[in-house]
């Protein structure tokens, strides 16, 4: 059987998956863990294949299957993309034998079901967690143009991954980055009259309208979780770290400015709006706190960071900004410094036990804060001055970590044709060396149509459709054009 090409939905049927036992594969390590159960690293017996292993946690499920399994399942197995992880198949295990068990040593793995993924040598926030790694800028524009371009994918073909976050977003020693933990996404259709949940997208990376209490709709969810990776990769650290969902708020008007019908028409309405309204009137301070990013940046940061959704700029446009096409251009992945494997939950895990011989010795601990990105005079000539670290712990991105997780929707109507500016003037490539991929827009991707999803059933299948945006925002209208083709294009339908 062959799968659908990068870019395209798979529509044929995959081999019958959960026919074959866990015991294929040798358990290597552990790289993740929470309440969603256990991700390992593993090896295939037969081929020698590295693979990542998620164990699904099943003692909680009083109703059969968990729905987050079934639904990350279902759309991992028809979205096929080069910056989507891939869901290779599903495996069963009865568990080690009694003697195995006794053995903390078994390479065995514990009875239960598997979801085997390819395995990545690194999460994001691990990534950049690790002492002495600072990402240079264009190794930044090479990961947010990866991100906006799967993210464009999964927006095109009607699915919300509404968890995106650091630790989701794997990345392999070839400069390859996929989005990862498909748990809480949800197709999503323009018509629906559903409601969905707003518990959805961990804290510090939620919008503002699902803490206010909206419960319809669209891609701008992610892209505000997008704004605040951004902002997180060129400050160094996360920007809005609330406690609690009214801190959370009070944070996010702190930096955005307070919400009322001028700025943001129909936030009067949402549920929680008067209370947690801000007593007085709050300026905008975007542009000042970040003052010290370059001005491309900034723009894209402050049209991803607009509190009304139908404002928020799209992935498309996001692909399109200015920041990308300016000096240092993103560099090619290929040529990204390689690093030893670093996974949230290994950082941390090791952060810990830092502290607990620090504490045994009675000796001041050490500080191992991120770096903030260095500016290249050569744009393009990047070396890896990292140290090397044992790898070490928190939750990786292959599973699911149940954050307190969605307003109005905003894309543009979908015309009959939409596909990225293929150049851009003189520009052949956005990379230093060969074009990797080809600079200029996002593939359009071709794709079945889905029927609508239910209010808080399990999506009902997916493809290129109607998307679920406002009619009257200004993602309908013409945008300003750009290099050979019109800019303006929007998602065709195909």
């Amino acid at each position: 059987m062959t799968t659908a090409a990068f870019g395209q939905i798979n529509t044929e049927e995959l081999p019958t998956w959960g026919s074959r036992s866990a015991d294929c594969f040798e358990k290597i390590k552990q790289i993740g863990a929470g309440m969603y159960g256990q991700v390992f690293k593993a090896r295939e017996i037969r081929t020698g294949e590295i693979v990542a292993l998620k164990r699904i946690r099943m003692d909680n499920e009083k109703e059969g299957f968990p729905i987050t399994a079934i639904r990350e399942i279902k759309l991992l197995k028809k979205l096929h993309h080069e910056n989507i992880i891939k869901l290779k198949e599903i495996v069963t295990s009865a568990g080690p034998e009694k003697n195995d068990q006794e053995n903390q040593d078994s390479k065995k793995l514990e009875g239960g079901i598997y979801m085997v993924f390819e395995y990545m040598d690194h999460d994001l926030t691990g990534l950049a967690d690790r002492p002495g790694v600072r990402f240079s800028i264009p190794q930044i524009k090479c990961y947010m143009k990866q991100l906006l371009t799967g993210l464009h994918y999964c927006h095109v073909n009607q699915v919300l991954h509404r968890d995106m976050k650091g630790s989701n977003l794997l990345l392999d020693n070839e400069g390859k980055l996929k989005l990862a933990d498909f748990g809480l996404a949800k197709s999503f259709a323009t018509n629906h009259d559903g409601q969905l949940t707003n518990r959805v997208i961990t804290l510090w990376y939620r919008p503002p309208e699902l803490l206010l209490g909206a419960t319809k709709y669209g891609p701008a969810v992610d892209m505000w979780s997008v704004g605040c990776i951004f902002a997180e990769l060129l400050n160094g650290s996360p920007i809005l770290q609330g406690r609690t969902e009214p801190d959370q708020l009070n944070k996010i008007f702190e930096l955005c400015g307070s919400p009322d019908e001028n700025n943001w028409p129909g936030v009067s309405k949402y549920y929680f709006y008067n209370n947690f309204k801000p007593p007085r009137p709050l300026k905008r301070r975007v542009r000042e706190r970040f003052r010290r990013f370059d001005c491309h940046a900034l723009d894209l940061l402050d049209h991803l960071l607009t509190l009304d959704p139908n404002q928020r700029w799209s992935a498309k446009q996001a692909l399109d900004a200015e920041y990308f096409w300016v000096d240092p251009l993103p560099c090619d992945p290929k040529s990204l410094p390689k690093y030893e494997s670093s996974h949230e939950f290994e950082t941390k895990k090791r952060k810990q036990e830092q502290r607990q011989l620090e504490e045994q010795n009675k000796r001041p601990r050490l500080q191992h804060g991120r770096l903030p990105p260095y500016q290249h005079t050569e744009p393009h000539q990047m070396k890896d001055t990292q140290p090397s670290f044992s790898a070490g712990p928190s939750h990786h991105p292959y599973g699911k970590h149940p954050a307190p997780p969605g307003g109005p929707s905003m894309y543009p109507p979908r015309n009959q044709s939409g596909a990225y500016n293929p150049s851009r003037g003189g520009h052949v490539g956005g990379y230093s060396g060969e074009p990797y991929p080809p600079q200029g827009r996002a593939p359009q991707y071709n794709g079945s149509s889905m029927p609508a999803s239910g209010p808080r059933g399990p999506p009902g299948g997916y493809g290129v459709g109607p998307p679920n945006y406002s009619q009257t925002s200004q993602y309908g209208g013409p945008a300003p054009g750009r290099g050979l083709n019109n800019r303006s294009q929007q998602y065709g339908r195909q």
